[in-house]
């Protein structure tokens, strides 16, 4: 076996520590009552395995090894080491521009968690939800592999396509979909608005927190300002977070000035106060916001950022969150160089709440509850293949819950082919002009996956923006 050269260890320890003043602190919490350097061990395990393992290792692997196994030894599912290349993936999804399907996630014991898919990625429009687990991509399970492998896998080219396979909990099974990698411009932010009894209510969707979302928010709100809008509808729906700045400078153009919309707690419990700051460009339209009736919609894919600013609103008492209960996410990143190319992200501080609450693994509770209609949440599945009366399968039960939630009477959905299901597959055929039939064929699932499209593009079908409208006409008197 080819030995390892003793110089190489210095490289290692080097690639080990954060900065001086990090490696500072961790031989001072490391050192024993007999006054042994417990780091000592690492440099003793290095030499074993150069002299004595059957296996020929070099350096690079061995540090890399160490690395990952300090990072994960902190059993924090946003605590990761990244290596070279995996850094540079990292650092590019936040970036302006970027390919890749538009999804969140973290490990938690091992397994890799869907956080939420980003607004209108190919992920979202393939069904991927919040909580789904991540088995498969393409023909490699992930047992084993490193949340930086796993977004490696994850990376491609435009227009190519990549396929999961997903653990879906709320179905007890598991689903296959495949996405195509499409070139993502982080246009964060979408407006327009909404006209309901001649009422204009400004309606701005934020899909992610990213260096540029502030920017586009004040043009957005200077827009609506413009046009004299009566109420505000603010869409974080499926938002997984992003840069803690970027939250601050929109909650600060909600908030008074100076402020608190967060603290900062550190390890050893100081609370740190974030305060909202002051833009004078647009001052005069911060007062009228604060007079408008403002509605935030959340869902169980609001994380992390999103939450920081659900939270602010709700504490303040400056709007109503409604929807249902968000992600819980209750913790900040840092991300820090290493001398070897790649990079380590801790959670270094909890976040809470104006009030000091700790919303981790909780979530911000709506003030007003709304569920989804079930077409808005169930799962994409490409189908193939034809069944008929009498069969039992998986996507004859798909077929029947989206029968189901278009309003045909359907008594099971457990995926057996029954009288009331065939009924329902008749009707739907004559309903949308599919040639006669009284079975489920690809002809029937394309057309119900499109009607299935079209529904969801239509407002009115949206049952917590609907909520929200309402809440705010009632605020108005109308």
């Amino acid at each position: 076996m080819r030995r390892i050269p003793r110089s190489r260890l210095f490289l290692f320890l080097a690639a080990v520590v954060l900065t001086v003043t990090i490696y500072t602190f961790i031989r001072q919490q490391f050192v024993t009552v007999e006054g042994e350097d417990e780091l000592a061990v690492v440099e003793e395990l290095y030499m074993l395995i150069g002299e004595q393992s059957v296996y020929d290792l070099d350096s690079k692997e061995l540090i890399e090894g160490a690395l990952r196994g300090m990072a994960s030894a902190i059993k924090d599912p946003y605590s990761s080491y990244y290596s070279k290349e995996e850094a540079k993936v990292q650092r590019a999804s936040l970036a302006g521009e970027k390919v890749g399907i538009g999804i969140e996630i973290s490990e938690t014991n091992g397994k890799f968690i869907i956080v939420s898919p980003v607004k209108s990625s190919p992920a979202e429009k393939a069904g991927i939800r919040p909580y789904d687990e991540l088995i498969q991509i393409n023909d490699e399970r992930l047992d084993g592999k490193t949340i930086g492998e796993v977004i490696q896998l994850m990376q491609g080219k435009k227009g190519e396509e990549v396929s999961l396979v997903l653990y879906r909990p709320s179905l007890e099974r598991h689903i296959k979909v495949v996405v195509e990698r499409a070139e993502m411009a982080n246009e964060t932010i979408e407006s327009k608005i909404i006209t309901v009894e001649d009422v204009p209510i400004g309606y701005i969707t934020i899909s992610l927190f990213a260096e540029n979302t502030l920017e586009q928010w004040l043009k957005a709100v200077a827009q609506f300002n413009d046009q004299n809008v009566q109420a505000l509808i603010v869409d974080v729906r499926d938002n997984p977070g992003g840069y803690l700045h970027s939250v601050g400078g929109i909650v600060s153009t909600i908030g008074e000035a100076n402020q608190v919309y967060a603290y900062m707690q550190s390890g050893d419990g100081y609370l740190e106060p974030l305060k909202t700051a002051k833009f004078e460009e647009i001052e005069g339209f911060r007062k009228a916001i604060r007079k408008l009736p403002l509605v935030v919609l959340q869902n169980e894919g609001s994380a992390s950022a999103s939450e920081v600013l659900t939270a602010a609103i709700q504490s303040w008492g400056a709007g109503t969150i409604v929807g249902t209960t968000s992600f819980g996410k209750g913790t900040v990143q840092e991300t820090w160089d290493l001398t070897n190319g790649g990079s380590v992200k801790l959670s270094t501080n909890k976040w809470l709440t104006p009030k000091e609450t700790w919303i981790h693994e909780r979530g911000v509770q709506p003030d007003v509850e709304a569920d989804q209609h079930p077409l808005y949440t169930i799962e994409f599945v490409p189908i193939r293949g034809s069944f008929e009366a009498g069969d039992f399968s998986e996507e004859i039960a798909y077929a029947q819950k989206v029968l189901h939630g278009f309003g045909f009477p359907i008594v099971r959905q457990d995926g057996y082919f029954d009288e009331t299901t065939k009924k329902a597959v008749i009707a739907f055929r004559e309903k949308y002009d599919i040639h006669e039939g009284e079975v489920l064929d690809e002809l029937f699932f394309e057309k119900m996956q499109e009607q299935v499209v079209l529904y969801k593009n239509k407002e009115e079908n949206d049952l917590q923006l609907q909520m929200g409208v309402s809440y705010i006409m009632h605020k108005l008197g109308h």
